[in-house]
């Protein structure tokens, strides 16, 4: 049912934008162009009517769904879907055996450079 709701408000949301742009203010008219009163070229009342009372109405539908759609999600059930999932028992990880490094023997050993004698110099 929101899902309806929804997509109704955003079809009536562009049909709105829509009416609402067709429509012209006053002295819009192309007798307005000529320094004329705007509604002495088409009559006075010309096609205004029925926009107005379609712009009524889509105003009306579109506070409707508004209304309705705020109402729905105030009123959301607090429920969980995690509560759908059935519990697993969680295994306590082990921990990893430690690595053995090799170490190297005497006769493996790199041989190190002789130490030099340190000269130090009396002054």
């Amino acid at each position: 049912m929101t899902t309806l709701i929804i997509v109704l408000h955003t079809i009536v949301c562009f049909f709105l934008i829509g009416i609402v742009l067709l429509q012209h203010g006053k002295g819009a008219d192309i007798g307005a162009t000529f320094g004329g009163s705007s509604q002495s070229l088409f009559g006075t009342e010309g096609p205004l009517p029925l926009l107005n009372k379609i712009t009524t109405l889509a105003a009306i539908i579109f506070m409707g769904t508004s209304v309705a759609l705020a109402y729905l999600s105030a009123h959301k059930s607090s429920g969980s879907v995690m509560t759908e999932l059935k519990v697993q028992e969680q295994a306590v990880p082990q921990q990893p055996a430690p690595i053995a490094v090799p170490m190297p023997t005497e006769s493996e050993a790199p041989k190190s450079a002789p130490e030099q004698p340190v000269n130090q110099e009396k002054k």
